[in-house]
């Protein structure tokens, strides 16, 4: 018999009937005699519309009453599966996050949690009860309702698999694993079998929306086996691990996926002087703004000047942009300039450590497509590349042909 924690996302539940569909899902893996923790998000466009509401009232709504709004959301869901396990003659009992209880820091809308006291859900399942957990809150050390931020269920189901000592934590969505690449893009994208949490990190990073990343960092940290699975069909899903199975995999595919980002944007600033701290004074304003920033390129000049570049998120842009125009004339720059159309493209895979060329055959299989690169960015996993968005989905399709993304292992 095993412990699984099983979430089950918006889309998942966004109706009477799939909550009809998730509670016999639960019944066939009790059936099997597993004992059960769900965890489930609001159903599907309830926290947006919580969001609205609050904003009629004050379109600056945030803090501590918008958690306790907010958290409304998941405590129907809750109340509704546990009543559709009930009918079914299987005992359930729900639990908000602050009943469990899940002791979070006090950043309200975006808290990390601390603790977590499963003794109430030990002691059902010891009753034989099947658990439903409020995903996506908490509470403080002083009472007050908190959440994990967008996406906190999958945290919450992670970090109750590794306070429970789990077997799995299993994410129901509504696709049936982790792909080679988006499928929307390239139909011939696979299902991965299995990905490190290290693979699945920088995916996750690099725009794949699959995992939050902190789901992710919690699994890896205490080392809780995690698998996506579909919620509207069967299948083994991809289990996200520390290692690959040596018995399965008996050589290390070079490459294990391809992720995009279309929300890039590309600031340069010319004519500089080479001088220390310069990088400061460019980025410094940026940083105070709280914009993030991700790839920095500079280049220097025989002339003894710089010029440095930079991407940031798109929504950013124009507050960048700004920024950099009133630092270029502190600096006595040339000129600044910025693009807003523009993608990165990455290629991921732990299998990079052990091999050579594979930056210069993902240049060659761009360039054979007449795909200008703009910028390049390399860790030990992964290389990524800044494209004209023009070229996103053709650089994708390109990539997953040229590393034989489409042949199984």
């Amino acid at each position: 018999m095993a412990l699984l924690v099983q979430k089950f996302g918006g889309t998942s539940v966004g109706t009477i009937e799939r909550i009809e569909a998730v509670a016999d899902k639960v019944i066939s893996y009790k059936d099997q005699g597993n004992s059960m923790v769900i965890v489930v998000s609001a159903m599907s466009g309830e926290t947006n519309r919580l969001v609205e509401l609050a904003q009629q009232i004050d379109p600056r709504a945030r803090g501590r009453e918008l958690d306790v709004l907010l958290t409304t959301g998941e405590q129907v869901t809750i109340a509704l599966l546990a009543m559709a396990l009930e009918k079914r003659g299987y005992p359930a009992r729900s639990y908000t996050g602050g009943q469990v209880k899940i002791t979070t820091d006090s950043a309200h809308n975006k808290a990390r949690i601390k603790s977590i006291d499963h003794e109430r859900i030990t002691s059902d399942l010891d009753n034989g009860r099947i658990v439903v957990v409020a995903g996506f809150q908490g509470v403080d050390e002083y009472d007050n309702i908190t959440t994990l931020g967008r996406g906190g269920s999958d945290t919450t189901g992670v970090a109750l698999a590794a306070a429970l000592k789990a077997d799995e934590c299993q994410i129901f969505t509504d696709v049936d694993g982790v792909y080679t690449t988006d499928p929307r893009v390239e139909p011939e994208a696979r299902r991965l079998e299995t990905i490190t949490f290290e693979e699945m990190l920088e995916m996750a990073s690099l725009g794949s929306k699959v995992l939050q990343i902190r789901a992710v960092e919690f699994a890896q940290k205490y080392e809780v086996p995690l698998r996506v699975l579909s919620s509207f069909g069967e299948g083994e899903g991809t289990l996200i691990t520390t290692e690959y199975d040596a018995d399965k995999t008996m050589e290390q595919a070079l490459i294990s996926g391809i992720a995009f980002n279309r929300d890039e944007a590309q600031l340069t600033i010319n004519g500089v002087s080479d001088t220390p701290g310069v990088a400061y004074r460019i980025l410094g304003p940026i940083s105070e703004a709280n914009i993030e920033v991700d790839m920095i390129l500079q280049n220097v000049s025989a002339d003894g000047t710089t010029d440095f570049t930079f991407t940031v998120h798109r929504n950013d842009f124009d507050t960048a942009l700004a920024s950099l125009e009133s630092t270029a004339k502190e600096l006595n720059a040339r000129v600044v300039s910025g693009n807003n159309r523009i993608v990165k493209i990455s290629i991921v895979g732990v299998g990079m450590r052990s091999h050579a060329g594979i930056a210069s055959r993902m240049f060659e299989i761009l360039a054979k497509e007449g795909i200008n690169i703009l910028m390049i960015s390399t860790s030990e996993i992964k290389i990524s590349v800044v494209v004209d968005e023009k070229y996103l989905e053709l650089g994708v399709r390109a990539l997953h042909e040229g590393f034989e993304l489409t042949k199984l292992s």
